[in-house]
């Protein structure tokens, strides 16, 4: 309409001018024509503008239309995939020996497959002479409160079983599995559970024991429960799209006191607890059961629970069977179970031993038995999730929900972060890979598969309603400006180090698969962390109007509360950034030349670039303090005030602290000697020959800076911002804790430069012997005194501190004590 208007006024303009004009050159043009060609030229110059006004309000309209439909585009980047074929080709029952697993993390123990919203299996459990006024004590999702003096597996190798011991208060609780393939949906599987009194005079304490199936939100899977003749249930049978049909009975030892089960509709997984605690009743003043009630019986149930509740020790198997594997001999239970699970026990101590060697390096059997534990945690520790995390684009007023996507991927923490982490997961998989190649070439898969359209991939991903229950509300939303660091790239080095002796097709077509979306994902960063000044770069994410915070965080960075410069502004140089961006550069280029690819060289140049050591130190070297530093507008006069009430406001409120600059910011050198000093040397980005490497092997044992006799701690002592909090009630994070993936880097960088020909070689061996013993011993020692692998360590006493377990990067200790790097 707005094309055929303009087309209509531009014309009847030329007809008019075109009659004016014939009559002028014939010389006809009488008075009567002249006042006839003034009126027609009146009413030709009304209907002109009024054309030009169509023609402009047209235009105008057909701007905001382009504008509101390229709005649109703005919006929809964020949540768009990227154009390019998965790199997934295998999921599901594509891949039978994975099928089944311990896939749900953040729960004690828990049975699910790799297919979308399909059954989950799991334990609950209480021991009812500890109930307590206001709470049953049921244990279900792994929780920190639950104050367990022990939870973990002490063997899993990943694929086949896994063997976990928890210690609560007076029972040692053994959980076990065991797969068994056959047939044409994912085979076999029993899970064990014994419960042993810890002390003899615990013999008679009572337990009760709750196993369920459960279907997740949206499935087209059914269950439904079979009975026995005398009413209890008997077994629990099933149907989906990937399983088929299947039975789950179980077989109890021990002195069973009474049973129970239940047969309902929940909302959903992360409502499970919440359902069987409200459907517990107590039977004769004594007895804690579920009610059994046929007549709340939904048709079409979506959990069943059964209940056992026994005296002293007692063991329960749990057996699941496919309809379709025909030839099975025998159930996985009783003696045959046993035979199984101890076949797979003698398969992994000889793999572990093959693998990290640490029988032939002097390591005693407790040690070897620490080092399992971790390796099994980590493995133990991975997930399949499926579901859409909250995003967020500066052209978005509200969240949006990403792709359903799976994602398949390790946790730091089963009881704290159930759940994946893009910076995590590239240290994760340094040992995972050492252990088994193909399942970290699925995870990193999985990993790269979530890239949008923009090259950018959520740094944490809460993924379903189980998940996002245990997540608060303000880190939910991701943000596509926001990065982290690149460490998939790491794993994937490593992976192709070790193909370019045995490069086979399958690797190949991995490869090629994967390199558009590392392309992409590393333009990314190469565009929008970038820094003002050519070579430098910034993370994203800070918020410089953070008045509650002693010092803005950078959570994208990875270091969260790490002193940066105490006034955010795009002035600022973030050195680990730099160096995360030249160690991409290279791998890129080596990547690159594996597969012959020519667009490798601008890899290349790039990596040269930024490993260039004059420019390096001319960027991020401070001569005073004789360190890389970051850069930016700074103060280290800040502190944290709590205000003064206004005029007649009631004095008994309080009002949280304020941060208060007591000098005026300068551009410079920011005065935070710590881990981000060290990003040149832990990245290897240092010349073995450069001097600066001799000051930093100097200061990596200087008490009065990084060194403890437990690892190196994350700020200096002498750093303006040592141990302080960040706002009033947020302890100290990355402010002097030890972490461990960051003295894997240190340890695994000594190794190196310890090989390498320089002047420093001799130090940096003498420096790696130092650290690494201390590192493994003091991990190693908190473990067995507290039972844990924790998330940091005290720089003071060497005490393992926030989050237990923490199998995530800590278990990076078994790379060092086994030397592999």
């Amino acid at each position: 309409m707005l094309r055929g208007s303009v087309f209509v006024a531009t014309g009847f303009y030329t007809m008019v001018r075109a009659r004016q004009k014939k009559a002028e050159r014939e010389g006809k043009v009488d008075e009567a024509d002249m006042r006839k060609s003034r009126k027609e030229t009146t009413s030709s110059n009304s209907s002109l503008v009024g054309g030009k006004l169509y023609l402009m309000a047209g235009l105008g309209g057909l701007v905001a239309i382009l504008y509101f439909v390229y709005q649109g585009y703005l919006e929809t980047r964020v949540n768009t995939p990227a154009d390019f074929p998965r790199v997934v080709r295998e999921r599901g029952l594509d891949v039978p020996e994975r099928y089944w697993g311990s896939y749900r993390p953040g729960v004690y123990l828990g049975m699910k497959t790799r297919a979308v919203r399909d059954i989950n299996t799991g334990l609950m459990w209480f021991l009812p002479r500890f109930i307590q006024q206001g709470g049953l004590g049921l244990r279900h999702w792994c929780e920190q409160g639950d104050n367990l003096e022990q939870f973990g597996w002490n063997k899993h190798d990943g694929v086949n079983f896994g063997v976990q011991n928890i210690l609560d208060r007076t029972v040692n609780i053994t959980t076990s599995f065991v797969k068994s393939p056959g047939g044409t949906n994912g085979g076999d599987w029993s899970n064990r559970i014994n419960i042993q009194p810890i002390k003899k005079k615990d013999v008679n304490i009572e337990s009760g024991l709750m196993y369920y199936v459960a279907l997740e939100e949206g499935s087209d899977a059914s269950i439904f429960p079979i009975y026995s003749e005398t009413g209890a249930l008997q077994e629990i049978r099933g149907k989906s799209t990937g399983l088929g049909g299947w039975r789950l009975w179980w077989k109890t030892t021990g002195e069973v006191t009474s049973e129970f089960h239940l047969v309902t509709s929940t909302p959903g997984l992360h409502m499970l607890t919440d359902t069987v605690l409200r459907s517990l009743r107590l039977y004769e003043g004594k007895t804690i059961g579920l009610e059994s009630s046929l007549s709340k019986q939904p048709n079409k149930p979506n959990f069943i629970v059964f209940q056992i509740n026994a005296k002293g020790p007692v063991n329960l198997d749990i057996v699941f069977e496919s309809d379709s594997n025909q030839a099975r001999e025998e159930s996985l239970v009783d003696a045959h179970y046993t035979r199984a699970l101890s076949d797979w026990v003698d398969q992994f101590d000889l793999r572990f031993e093959q693998t990290f060697h640490l029988g032939n390096a002097g390591y005693n059997s407790s040690a070897v038995t620490f080092a399992q534990s971790a390796l099994s945690n980590m493995v133990g520790g991975i997930g399949y999730f499926y579901g859409s995390s909250l995003v967020k684009s500066r052209y978005n007023q509200q969240p949006v929900p990403y792709w359903d996507a799976p994602l398949y991927s390790g946790v730091p923490s089963r009881s704290f972060f159930p759940r994946g982490f893009l910076w995590d997961e590239g240290f994760h998989n340094l040992l995972i890979s050492r252990w088994d190649r193909d399942i970290s070439a699925d995870i990193l898969a999985h990993w790269l598969d979530l890239l949008n359209v923009e090259g950018w991939i959520p740094r944490e991903q809460i993924l379903g309603r189980e998940a996002r229950a245990k997540v608060p509300d303000e880190f939910v939303v991701q943000h596509n400006r926001n990065a982290n660091p690149p460490t998939l790239l790491l794993t994937l080095h490593r992976i192709v180090e070790g193909l370019k002796e045995d490069m086979n097709d399958w690797w190949r077509d991995y490869l090629k698969r994967m390199w558009p979306r590392l392309v992409t994902w590393y333009t990314w960063f190469n565009t929008t962390q970038v820094g003002d000044t050519r070579g430098t770069y910034r993370w994203r994410g800070r918020n410089a109007s953070a008045l509650r915070e002693l010092n803005p965080k950078t959570l994208t960075s990875g270091l969260d509360d790490f002193p940066r410069a105490s006034h955010p502004t795009k002035d600022e140089r973030h050195l680990d950034l730099r160096c995360w961006m030249a160690l991409a550069s290279k791998l890129m280029a080596d990547i690159g030349s594996l597969l012959g690819r020519t667009d490798y060289l601008k890899f290349k140049n790039t990596a040269n670039f930024l490993y260039d050591n004059n420019y390096l130190e001319l960027r991020h070297w401070s001569q005073s303090h004789q360190a890389f530093l970051d850069w930016g507008l700074h103060t280290d006069e800040v502190s944290l005030q709590r205000p003064k009430p206004p005029p007649g406001a009631q004095r008994h409120i309080s009002q949280e602290k304020l941060r208060h600059a007591l000098s005026d910011p300068q551009l410079g050198f920011v005065n935070s000697y710590g881990y981000v000093s060290l990003f040149p040397f832990l990245l290897e980005l240092l010349e073995p020959d450069n001097p600066k490497l001799e000051i930093i092997l100097k200061d990596l044992l200087n008490p009065d800076l990084l060194y403890t006799p437990y690892g190196l701690r994350s700020l200096a002592k002498t750093a303006p911002m040592y141990m302080k909090k960040n706002t009033e009630h947020d302890a100290p994070y990355w402010r002097g804790p030890i972490w461990i993936n960051i003295n894997y880097l240190a340890v695994r960088a000594l190794n190196n430069y310890a090989q390498r020909e320089g002047p420093y070689k001799t130090k940096a061996a003498q420096v790696y012997k130092v650290l690494r013993e201390g590192v493994v011993n003091n991990v190693m020692k908190e473990y067995y005194r507290t039972g844990y692998i924790w998330e940091q360590y005290n720089d003071r006493t060497g005490e393992g501190q926030g989050c237990k377990p923490f199998t995530g990067w800590s278990a990076l200790t078994v790379l060092m004590m086994g030397e592999t790097y």
